[in-house]
């Protein structure tokens, strides 16, 4: 576990889903259809050893787009939290939104701001934890992970997995520099940790 001083502030990381966890075939909501990125668990562990909350906050627009359920996704998240809990690993909080303004369910046509680029998931989360912004990078593979992250005061990694080498390539707009850049969730968390040790 970490080393900080009892009464400390608890660190996070934010994770994307799709592209950062899990391959993104797009759309991704069938547990036959999951598969995980390499190393992505073990970095999972390695966060929640050294005393790190662990989030994922992930748009889910297919809902609002009527390619799958909300109860497609919950079956979905809770599929990954047995799988990981077998490898002693957990995700302290999951939290997505359905929402998007095209939806073609009209309960889901909305302009949210917990839809990244908005940061409403990522706040919330910060409040519910009591989590400085500044303790808690926002780890993704989209633009709008790094902006949401931006408009949040988090720290911004940029994984090339999904659809990052993507985002890298078109290049990364001002607004939200500084960002990290690595190959994959593995290789950004022990980078954050300065190490797995």
């Amino acid at each position: 576990m970490s080393g900080r001083a009892q009464g400390a502030r608890q660190p996070a990381a934010f994770l994307d889903r799709d592209g950062v966890l899990n391959v993104d075939h797009g759309y991704v909501y069938r547990i036959e259809d999951f598969a995980w990125l390499p190393g992505a668990i073990e970095a999972v562990k390695w966060l929640n050893e050294r005393g790190y909350y662990v989030f994922v906050v992930s748009n889910q627009g297919g809902v609002a787009l009527g390619r799958y359920s909300e109860d497609d996704v919950a079956r979905l998240f809770a599929h990954m939290r047995r799988q990981l809990a077998s490898h002693g690993a957990r995700l302290d909080d999951v939290r997505y939104c359905p929402e998007h303004p095209q939806a073609t369910i009209a309960r889901y046509r909305q302009v949210s701001d917990w839809r990244k680029p908005g940061p409403g998931m990522i706040e919330e989360a910060l409040a519910r934890f009591r989590v400085l912004p500044a303790e808690a990078p926002v780890i993704g593979d989209a633009l709008s992970d790094l902006q949401a992250a931006a408009a949040a005061g988090c720290p911004r990694l940029l994984v090339r997995t999904g659809k990052g080498a993507a985002t890298q390539a078109a290049g990364i707009p001002g607004a939200v520099l500084p960002v990290a850049v690595y190959d994959d969730l593995a290789a950004a968390v022990t980078a954050l940790l300065g190490g797995r040790g």
